[in-house]
């Protein structure tokens, strides 16, 4: 866009000399786009201005506008509209022009669609030389596969608000977004160029303003007790200004963010901007009062009826006003009056003039709305209602009323213990039935009983309830098997409905529904418990019970034992044997670890008298404690893999120990505290509170902590009491740990060696992923304290990095399930006390695209090669091993299906292809997009549908391929093709 500015100067000087006559003069915009389909990347965008209607005025005067797709592409040039329709006819006027433009980005990236005009009103109080000030607005939109589809949010109330000097002003833009994604405000300086601030701007409640109409600027404000204020609510988007000072013309600009919640992370994903005009007159009418119904959460498919009130005080003994009170009329704007099916409607409507005859009299509508289950979504809907009097001039008042529509909870059939199987059958409803719009069924699974029932609007699973989510199946799906139990362990389940993103949306959790112990016919192994920490002389404690229940007959005891263990948090991975021969006892001391650094897991192996294999048990992980230092603070965050629950309601209160450097063991440590886990989690924050003695900076405190756990069987000695590792931290530790280092090879662009022939020309049915891989450090400082490592992603080079993993623990992470491989990656380190890292130094795998043309078609209508068509096996995909141009010989057929596969097209997002004949005539066009596919399938037929001539023409093809390396994007290819009848 930079290149533009220039130009826009140059254009500036040329309409100086006659802009007060012929000028447009803009007072307020902005651009909105609509993605048209989700598998392209084609957009309507509308641009929205509002225009002074005073004196002669055309907008886009010969063309003069400039729309700038912010992709490098043509700029766009509105066509002119002389005196737009006029929407408002006092204070000069208010002329409205909607203009539609479809356009096709060329791929991913964050582009932005600016517009630019001269000119501004004049006399704007807030900007110099307004009349001569061009008027700028901009949008942002992410194209972002790894993001998913997306809109910029839509505005719904128009920018023409007026206010009265001393009376309190407002406005709300009545944004939503189609896509169900948050929504976030924030003031923006007004522009007249890309990064260029209108000259002179200042806030609205400037003291300058206040000084010019003899107002004492520290009572200004409407209750005549304070200063003037100007602000914007970043969750609602109402705009306060308390109060105008100088009657006039002002100018504001505001941004309508829009958030998405990906892999738990809100990452922005562009923005609407307003660009808006205020008229402020030296008036003494009251602005009407607005009552609305408080905030509304409601079951799927429960009708709601509420009233909204409006009036007016003038007239009224406490105004200070003598007459009668004005009419009010009462506005409501909302995605709810649109949506499909169902809308919500409101009476009378569209709103009418209602009279206020005394101070008690109230105007009114009534709000109707009968929900369904496709209206539930995660984010609330926002209508905001607009009270607007018919005084001189025109006062408005706004408020946001927010109603939450929420799913109802899966209902259980049956829950069931499969004998001798370890598993259990789960069966519930078809919740398609209850709700035919939700996508996923969540099933949540936890040790022992906790008993819940959610509160009014809490939906999905709460995280303190300490369920584990172990499977997602579609919402049409009524069973589950869960298999691989542990012995010895009581397993209550529950169930959430998900809907689909981007809006999204939960349900409230089911009952809980439990199944009898696991019966222990193995090992059940109860504790892990750390006993020294160090990083050589480590010492770890691990004890079981014998398998109880397995068959006597069969397995004899006394029982024998072989204890397995493993590095980290999970099992079932280089699990290794640390005892010699078999135990006899059901306790063993491993020593001579690594415990202050490392996590170890363990299983045990059961033997019968006879020698015959008992079983396993499951696997059990060491307690890891992390600390995470605050300013005079530091909080402690541990975890565990284990069979057993660490969070009940029989043994809630785990313990805390502190002490100082030296400690490795707990009774070099002092109790200081306990936590409830079921209120907090695994989670506490040392703020010095034991001893009422403040924690000091510099000095370094060590922790450790006590869990305690319940299989929740009876025949299993409760509570399970284990200790963590000593780790150690100072409360203002804020050194993060060494920036990683990637070590990935990047894949060459061999075509034999990416044979693979999507059908539509970029993905098709295919799934990609990438392999992030980094070096271990080998620096013991840089080591030592690291936690895991997060993992963020990018789609192009250069763009926001996402994150998309947090706290992996390995040396490499597997990005799946992507659209193409096109994707940067950078990698950060976390140490224990939570300091992040330097992101390391990019990588991008790239795409290997390809695309190229024939030179010879028969258009005869056999059948076979019929049409000018990019190589593909559509024909072999759709037709069996051979296509209608069979040879009849399946080797030889086998041999072109593997010519093709090398030679068809992949990864191409868009081809503009033109033929000539052979005096230079353009006889024939096409541009993929929409229903045109990237292929051509050109049938020889020119412009106007007559067929061409056999011969040779020569064709142009612009082709643009899905990559990261911007200089390999775009590719032309100019050959010939003879066509053969």
């Amino acid at each position: 866009m930079a290149r533009h500015i220039l130009a826009y100067f140059l254009l500036f000087f040329a309409w100086f000399s006659f802009s007060e006559v012929n000028a447009t003069h803009l007072r307020a915009g902005d651009i909105t786009l609509t993605r048209l389909s989700c598998s392209s990347y084609q957009y309507r965008i509308t641009l929205h201005i509002y225009t002074n209607v005073s004196s002669p005025v055309k907008f886009s005067q010969a063309g003069a506008g400039n729309l700038d797709f912010g992709d490098g592409s043509n700029i766009f040039h509105p066509p002119e509209v002389d005196n737009p329709p006029v929407i408002k006819s006092e204070d000069g006027g208010v002329g409205e022009v909607i203009v539609f433009v479809d356009h096709t980005y060329p791929g991913p990236g964050a582009y932005t669609i600016q517009y630019y005009e001269q000119n501004r009103n004049a006399g704007i109080l807030n900007i110099n030389g307004s009349v001569n000030v061009p008027f700028f607005i901009q949008t942002q939109i992410i194209i972002d596969p790894f993001l998913g589809c997306d809109n910029t949010p839509q505005l719904l109330v128009p920018p023409i608000d007026e206010g009265c000097t001393g009376v309190a002003w407002f406005h709300n833009p009545g944004a939503y977004d189609p896509d169900g994604d948050s929504l976030s405000y924030a003031l923006f300086i007004p522009k007249q160029a890309e990064n260029v601030d209108v000259p002179g701007y200042v806030a609205p409640n400037s003291k300058k303003f206040y000084d010019a109409a003899g107002l004492q600027f520290s009572q200004a404000n409407e209750a005549g007790n304070g200063p003037p204020t100007f602000s914007i609510n970043s969750v609602t988007g109402t705009i306060t200004w308390d109060a105008p000072g100088e009657a006039g013309e002002y100018n504001i600009a505001f941004l309508i963010i829009e958030w998405r919640k990906v892999a738990g992370t809100w990452v922005q994903l562009g923005y609407v901007e307003r660009d808006m005009q205020i008229i402020i007159n030296d008036c003494h009418n009251q602005r009407p009062q607005l009552q609305v119904p408080p905030d509304l959460c409601v079951l799927a498919g429960t009708p709601i009826t509420q009233d909204i009130f409006a009036t007016d005080p003038d007239g009224s003994p406490t105004s200070g006003h003598s007459g009668t009170p004005d009419s009010v009329k009462i506005e409501a704007f909302s995605q709810v009056f649109t949506i499909n099916p169902s809308p919500a409607t409101y009476t009378p409507g569209p709103s009418v003039w209602q009279p206020t005859i005394s101070p008690t009299e109230q105007a009114h509508i009534r709000f109707n709305w009968q929900t369904e289950c496709a209206h539930v979504k995660e984010q609330p809907y926002q209508v905001v209602f607009k009270a607007t009097d018919n005084g001189d001039p025109n006062l408005a008042t706004f408020a946001t009323w927010k109603i939450r529509v929420v799913a109802p909870a899966p209902i259980w059939t049956s829950v069931t213990l499969n004998p001798g199987q370890r598993s259990s059958q789960l069966i519930w409803q078809a919740y398609n039935t209850q709700c035919s719009t939700a996508d996923t069924i969540q099933i949540w699974r936890r040790v022992d009983s906790y008993p819940f029932t959610p509160p009014t609007c809490v939906t999905g699973m709460p995280e303190y309830l300490g369920y584990t989510l172990i499977a997602q199946v579609p919402a049409s799906n009524t069973t589950y098997t869960d298999k691989g139990l542990s012995v010895g362990a009581k397993y209550c389940y529950r169930l959430v409905a998900a809907f689909p993103k981007p809006g999204g949306g939960l349900s409230y959790v089911s009952q809980e529904f439990c199944i009898p112990p696991i019966i222990a016919d193995a090992p059940v192994v109860t504790n892990v418990t750390i006993d020294i920490t160090d990083t050589q002389a480590g010492q770890i404690t691990v004890k079981w019970r014998p398998p109880f229940q397995a068959n006597a007959s069969q397995f004899p005891p006394p029982y024998t034992y072989i204890v397995e263990r493993a590095d980290g948090i999970s099992g079932n991975i280089n699990l290794k044997a640390v005892n010699p021969g078999q135990l006899t006892d059901t306790t063993f001391v491993d020593t001579g670890l690594n415990t202050a650094q490392n996590i170890y897991n363990y299983r045990i192996l059961g033997f019968a008298s006879n020698g015959g294999f008992v079983d396993t048990s499951a696997v059990a992980s060491s307690v890891r404690l992390d600390l995470k230092p605050f300013l005079k603070q530091v909080q402690l965050n541990w975890t565990a893999n284990v069979p057993w629950s660490n969070n009940t309601i029989n043994y809630p209160m785990h313990r805390i120990y502190r002490g100082t450097t030296g400690a490795t063991k707990i009774s070099d440590l002092t109790l200081i505290d306990s936590v409830n886990v079921t209120q907090t989690q695994f989670t506490y924050l040392d703020s010095g509170q034991y001893n009422n003695t403040p924690l000091v900076q510099t000095q370094t405190y060590c922790y450790a902590v006590m869990t305690r756990g319940s299989y929740g069987n009876p025949r299993v000695k409760a509570p399970l009491i284990n200790f963590s590792e000593i780790t150690c931290s100072q409360p203002d530790d804020k050194v993060p740990p060494c920036k990683p280092v990637l070590a990935i090879t990047a894949v060459t662009c061999d075509p034999q060696n990416n044979s693979f022939c999507p059908f539509d020309g970029n993905s098709g049915g295919f799934s990609f992923s990438n392999t992030i891989q980094w070096k271990r450090p080998t620096d013991p400082n840089c080591k030592k304290d690291i936690s895991g490592y997060n993992i963020y992603a990018a789609s192009a080079n250069g763009q926001t990095f996402t994150k998309i993993a947090t706290l992996v623990t390995d040396t490499f992470y597997v990005h799946s399930n992507l659209a193409s491989y096109a994707q940067c990656y950078k990698v950060s380190a976390v140490d224990r006390a939570g300091n992040e890292s330097d992101l390391s130094d990019q990588f991008c795998f790239d795409n290997c695209p390809y695309y190229t043309l024939p030179n010879v078609f028969t258009p005869n209508g056999d059948g076979c090669n019929d049409k000018f068509s990019a190589y593909s096996i559509r024909n072999y995909n759709t037709e069996g091993a051979t296509s209608k141009c069979s040879t009849g010989s399946a080797e030889t057929d086998a041999g072109q299906l593997a010519q093709l596969k090398v030679s068809c097209a992949r990864f191409v997002l868009g081809v503009t292809f033109t033929v000539y004949n052979r005096w230079g005539k353009e006889v024939y066009t096409y541009q993929s997009g929409g229903e045109n596919t990237i292929f051509i399938d050109w049938n020889g037929k020119d412009n106007s549908g007559r067929d061409l001539d056999a011969g040779t023409y020569y064709y142009m093809a612009n082709v643009v391929f899905n990559v990261v390396d911007p200089k390999k994007k775009n590719k032309t290819i100019k050959d010939w093709v003879q066509i053969i009848r």
